[in-house]
């Protein structure tokens, strides 16, 4: 008997791009309408002039993937963002149908695919539970004996017999996570969502995700954060554009996906990159790195103070677009270790024609080493983007005078380093 769990052969999945309508009859009626007179679309954004379309064209998400996962085994599978990888995981779900191949699935399902997948919003935790459990094809005795497991591995007892739509994101990821691993499916498909948990939740579910798979039951893992992936999967998928870069072992494929990050950073101009998401009413041109005296570096040093990144950015139709700009700095592995974002300080970024962002960083808390940086700007509110580039640059650390004592820090595993005192003082005894 085959021991191939997941089989799938010259898979590709197409979308069509356009509009089919508003999504309600008094929106497509009014649209008819204006259109009917010559008039302009009410229902325009208020920074758009056209409702320029790309109707009637194809985009390919997969093309001619082939790939086999046997029982027992943690695969990964990365790659940037629009590779596909999330387009492969619903197909495996069969939450969409491919447009051709062949997907063969043996075994009970259980996807974790997007904060709140699976959850009706109306519904206690108890009662998704439930739901979740019956989806499966399990019986209630069967959910019984899993329910108190499942709760206190989520850590919501407290709120268990709360509707889930007052959960916050992290709730839901835990109670979801919680549930799709305790009910024993065959076949375990995680998304990047544990990224919303907090650190040590995070480790909780690698450590039970490496149960699941030394019990003979399958795990296929999606996931941007290096050290997650080797952690957890032997093997890695790597997608590029909707193919197959790589599949092997995953020290091989994660070093050959992280060399292609690094030669990409260190050789193109952000304004020829292709590899970028967003409408395009903002675009990122360049970027680089000053010092507190605002001369231009090639690496900051730990304790830098002042120091900037700087980004040029142009409005392509020179107009004034006002949004969010955030600066995502990641280590190596591809770990976020911290976010700079406009809004948090109330402060909307306003770009017209060409213009010099600074993302001003009052000191550098940082141990030496190449970090890698994503830039965003997008509509505030971040509900659409209009420019964002993964791992637009690199930037260095150097060893610095960090606690400014005449000399520089010695190597450390850590990431940061933080201002800090001690004392000791003697306390008599009673």
């Amino acid at each position: 008997m085959s021991d191939i769990v997941v089989s799938i052969e010259n898979l590709s999945k197409a979308y069509q791009l356009g509009s089919i309508g508003t999504g309600t009859f008094y929106g497509d009626v009014t649209r008819w309408w204006a259109k009917k007179r010559g008039l302009p679309d009410p229902l325009l954004k208020v920074d758009e002039t056209t409702r320029e379309s790309r109707n009637g064209e194809t985009v390919w998400a997969l093309q001619g993937i082939d790939f086999t996962v046997k029982q027992g085994e943690a695969v990964g599978i990365i790659g940037r963002n629009g590779a596909g990888k999330s387009t492969m995981l619903k197909i495996l779900s069969r939450v969409t149908a491919p447009t051709s191949g062949v997907v063969k699935v043996k075994g009970r399902i259980a996807s974790l695919l997007e904060v709140g997948t699976g959850f009706h919003p109306e519904l206690t935790g108890r009662e998704n539970i439930y739901l979740n459990g019956a989806i499966m094809g399990m019986n209630r005795a069967e959910v019984d004996r899993k329910f108190d497991e499942i709760v206190d591995f989520s850590g919501v007892e407290k709120f268990i017999d709360t509707p889930v739509k007052r959960y916050s994101s992290g709730m839901y990821v835990r109670l979801a996570f919680a549930v799709a691993a305790h009910l024993e499916p065959e076949i375990l498909l995680i998304d990047e969502v544990l990224a919303v948990g907090d650190a040590a939740f995070q480790k909780k579910c690698l450590g039970k995700m490496d149960d699941v798979t030394h019990s003979g039951r399958t795990v296929i893992f999606v996931s941007h954060q290096m050290a997650f992936v080797e952690n957890l999967c032997s093997r890695v998928l790597w997608l590029h554009d909707g193919c197959v870069a790589g599949l092997g072992k995953t020290p091989e494929i994660v070093d050959q996906y992280m060399q292609q990050i690094r030669d990409k950073v260190t050789a193109t101009n952000l304004g020829e990159r292709t590899d970028r998401y967003g409408n395009g009413v903002v675009r990122f041109q360049q970027a680089w790195l000053e010092d507190g005296e605002k001369s231009i570096v090639d690496y900051f040093r730990v304790g830098d103070r002042s120091a900037s990144v700087n980004v040029l950015l142009s409005t392509p139709k020179s107009e004034s677009v006002e949004g969010n700009a955030v600066l995502v700095i990641n280590d190596a592995s591809g770990f976020h270790l911290l976010s700079v974002r406009s809004e948090d300080k109330g402060i909307l970024v306003r770009a017209k024609g060409t213009s010099v962002l600074s993302f001003v960083l009052e000191r550098i808390h940082l141990m030496p080493g190449t970090y890698y940086c994503n830039l965003y700007f997008g509509r505030p509110g971040g509900n659409e983007a209009y420019d964002f580039v993964e791992n637009a640059f690199s930037m260095r650390v150097e060893p610095g005078d960090f606690h400014e004592i005449g000399r520089v820090l010695s190597p450390q595993p850590e990431k940061f380093i933080v201002k800090f005192d001690i004392t000791c003082r003697q306390v008599e005894p009673a």
